[in-house]
C-alpha cells in the first residue's frame, strides 16, 4: 500500500473520529472536484524556486510556474495565502491537474470585454507599440487601436503615446480570432460634446477665454476652447505686423483669447489676441508727438523707403528722401539693414489713416545751415567735377551740397558749345562764390570771375568814333558780327554797311574776311559795341546819334547776346543735373 493511499485512509479515520460518515466524506470529496476548463480559485501554499504550489480543493495540489505571475516590472510579487483565479487544463494520467494563471486571466478578460461592451462601459489599457495601421494595445488581451479612433485630430507624434494608459471604448471584438477593435476617439467625442453643450449656454461675446491652439494656416489659428473650435483670423493676432502666424505660436500652446463673434447656429466662433490689448493707435499723437525722438525696428526696406516699427502695431515710413542730407540716390538697403535700430524724427502723424512719417536726416546738422558762414560770397573754393551737362558743371562742395557753374561762367569771352569741351569728370578746379540761395538749395559758382572781365577796358580801348580792324565771325540777315579782339565782338547792322537802305549787300561779306569798321556806340554793361562800315566815309554825328537812337529799341546786337538768350532759358533745368 503507498504511502498517499495511506495518508488518504488516515484522513477518513480521523474524519470518522470527529463524527463524520464515509458517506459523508465520499460527498464531500465529489463536490470538491474541479472539472476541466473550469476557471476556480485557488491558494498558494507553498513557493519554489521555480513553482508554486496551488490548493484549489481538489483531491491533488498541482504547481504553477512563477513566470506566470510576473509583474509589468518583470517581479514575482506573490506569497503563501495569495489567492488567484486558475484555469484548469487538463487532468493528468496519474490523478493530478493542470492549471493555468495566464489562461484564467485571458478568459476573465474576454468576459469583462463582452460585458462592457453590452453596457456600452470603458476599459482600460496600455499602449505597447506602433503597428500597421495604428496601434497595439494591452487591455489583458492586445487590442487594436486605429489612426483614426486614437484622437479627436491627427496625432503627429505617435511614439510619445506608447508606454501611456488611457480608457477605451470597445468596438468590436471576435474571440474566436482573438480580435478586439478599441476606440479612444468615442470617449473623446462624448466628452466634448458634454463641453460643447455647457459651453454653447456660457460662451458671450465679449468674453474671455483660454484655448489650445489646434491648428496653424497662413490665414490663422484654430484655437479649441473646451468643447467648440474657434478662428483666430491673421488681422486678430497682433496689432503689429504678422508675417505668418508660426511666427507667435505653436500647436499645443494654451492662449487666452477674446470672443468677437459667436454664432450659436453654425457654432463658429472668430477670435481675437490682439483685442486684449488697446489698440496703440489711440495714443500715438500722445505718445510720439511731432518733431520728438525714438528709437524704432527697421522691419521692411523698399525701394521708396524702410518701415520701422516703434511698438507693436505702431510702423512708421522713411522716405528715402529723409534718409539722408546728401541729394546723391541711394538705394535704402544701403544704408539700414533689416532688423536694425535706428533713432528717428517724427514729422508727420496721420492717425484716421495709420500712419507716421519719419527722418533719419533731421538728427544731423543740415548742412546748407552752414553753408553761407562757411563758404561767403566772393570767396574762391575747390572741388572735384561730380558731373557734367549742357547747362554747367556741378562741383561737390561737401557732402550733401554741391555747386552750379552756369555754362555763362565758364569764360568772358570764349565761345564754349558744351562744358565737355573743355573740362572733365573727376577733374578738380577752382571757382568763385557768386550766390547761395539758402531756401531752394541752391549753390552758384564761376570760373570767368577767377580773372577780370575784358569789357571792363573795353569803352576806354574802343571809344566812339574809333576806326577798329577786325575778322569777320557770322553773317546774318541782321548784319555782320566782327571780333574786335579775342572774346569782344561787335554788330555791324544791315543798316551800317552801306548807304543804299534798299539794297543793301550783305552777301559780299564772308566768315574770315578782315574787315575795317567804326565805332558807333559801346556799353560794358550791356556788353555790346556798335560798329559801321558806313561811317568810314561819313563821319557826321547824326549819323551816329541816329544809330544809338535805333539800337535802343532793337533786340540783341552781338553772337553773345543771342547765345545768352538762349541760355538764359536753360536755368531752369538746374536741379536736373545731379
Amino acid at each position: 500500500m503507498g504511502n498517499n493511499e495511506t495518508e488518504t485512509k488516515q484522513d477518513s479515520f480521523e474524519a470518522v473520529e470527529e463524527g463524520m460518515s464515509f458517506a459523508e466524506l465520499f460527498n464531500d470529496e465529489q463536490l470538491n472536484v474541479a472539472n476541466v476548463g473550469d476557471v476556480v480559485e485557488g491558494t498558494i501554499i507553498d513557493l519554489s524556486d521555480n513553482f508554486a504550489v496551488i490548493d484549489i480543493g481538489d483531491k491533488s495540489e498541482s504547481e504553477i510556474s512563477l513566470s506566470e505571475f510576473k509583474s509589468e516590472g518583470e517581479k514575482i510579487e506573490v506569497k503563501v495565502g495569495d489567492v488567484f483565479d486558475v484555469f484548469v487544463e487538463k487532468r493528468e494520467a496519474e490523478g493530478g491537474l493542470r492549471l493555468s494563471r495566464e489562461k484564467a486571466i485571458g478568459i476573465k478578460v474576454w468576459e469583462d470585454i463582452a460585458s462592457i461592451q453590452e453596457a456600452d462601459g470603458t476599459i482600460q489599457g496600455r499602449i505597447d507599440n506602433r503597428v500597421k495601421g495604428g496601434l497595439s494595445v494591452d487591455i489583458g488581451v492586445p487590442a487594436f487601436l486605429p489612426y483614426s479612433q486614437i484622437d479627436l485630430r491627427p496625432v503627429k507624434d505617435l511614439d510619445s503615446m506608447i508606454g501611456e494608459t488611457f480608457d477605451f471604448k470597445i468596438l468590436k471584438y471576435n474571440r474566436k480570432r482573438n480580435n478586439v477593435v478599441i476606440s479612444r476617439r468615442a470617449i473623446l467625442e462624448a466628452e466634448r460634446q458634454k463641453l460643447r453643450e455647457a459651453m454653447r449656454t456660457s460662451l458671450e461675446e465679449g468674453s474671455v477665454v483660454s484655448g489650445s491652439i489646434t491648428n496653424i494656416t497662413d490665414y490663422g489659428v484654430f484655437i479649441d476652447l473646451g468643447g467648440l473650435d474657434g478662428l483666430c483670423h491673421i488681422t486678430d493676432l497682433s496689432w503689429g505686423r504678422v508675417s505668418h502666424p508660426s511666427k507667435l505660436f505653436k500647436v499645443g500652446q494654451e492662449i487666452e483669447v477674446k470672443v468677437l463673434k459667436y454664432d450659436k447656429e453654425t457654432d463658429k466662433v472668430s477670435l481675437g489676441v490682439k483685442q486684449l490689448k488697446s489698440d496703440p493707435w489711440s495714443i500715438v499723437e500722445e505718445k510720439y508727438p511731432v518733431g520728438s525722438r525714438t528709437v524704432g525696428k527697421v522691419v521692411s526696406i523698399t525701394d521708396y523707403g524702410v518701415f520701422a516699427e516703434l511698438e507693436e502695431g505702431v510702423e512708421g515710413l522713411v522716405h528715402v528722401s529723409e534718409m539722408s542730407w546728401s541729394k546723391k540716390t541711394r538705394h535704402p538697403s544701403k544704408i539700414v539693414s533689416v532688423g536694425d535700430e535706428i533713432e528717428v524724427s517724427v514729422l508727420n502723424i496721420d492717425v484716421d489713416a495709420k500712419r507716421i512719417s519719419l527722418g533719419m536726416k533731421q538728427l544731423q546738422p543740415n548742412p546748407w545751415d552752414l553753408v553761407t558762414e562757411n563758404y561767403p560770397v566772393g570767396s574762391i573754393i575747390e572741388g572735384k567735377i561730380k558731373n557734367i551737362t549742357d547747362f554747367g558743371i556741378f562741383i561737390g562742395i561737401e557732402e550733401g551740397i554741391d555747386g552750379l557753374i552756369h555754362v555763362s561762367d565758364l569764360s568772358w569771352t570764349e565761345r564754349i558749345k558744351h562744358p565737355s569741351e573743355k573740362y572733365s569728370k573727376g577733374q578738380t578746379i577752382q571757382a568763385v562764390v557768386l550766390k547761395i540761395d539758402r531756401e531752394h538749395e541752391r549753390f552758384s559758382l564761376g570760373i570767368k570771375q577767377l580773372t577780370p572781365d575784358p569789357w571792363q577796358q573795353t569803352v576806354e580801348k574802343y571809344p566812339v568814333g574809333a576806326s577798329v580792324q577786325g575778322s569777320i565771325t557770322n553773317v546774318t540777315d541782321f548784319g555782320i558780327f566782327v571780333e574786335v579782339e579775342e572774346g569782344i565782338e561787335g554788330l555791324v547792322h544791315v543798316s551800317e554797311i552801306s548807304k543804299d537802305k534798299i539794297n543793301t549787300p550783305v552777301g559780299m561779306y564772308n566768315v574770315g574776311d578782315a574787315i575795317e569798321t567804326k565805332v558807333i556806340s559801346v556799353s560794358a554793361k550791356d556788353r555790346k559795341i556798335g560798329l559801321s562800315i558806313k561811317a568810314l566815309t561819313d563821319d557826321s554825328d547824326s549819323t551816329i546819334e541816329e544809330y544809338q537812337k535805333e539800337q535802343a529799341a532793337a533786340g540783341p546786337s552781338t553772337l553773345g547776346d543771342l547765345l545768352k538768350s538762349e541760355l538764359s532759358n536753360q536755368e531752369k533745368q538746374e536741379d536736373s543735373g545731379e
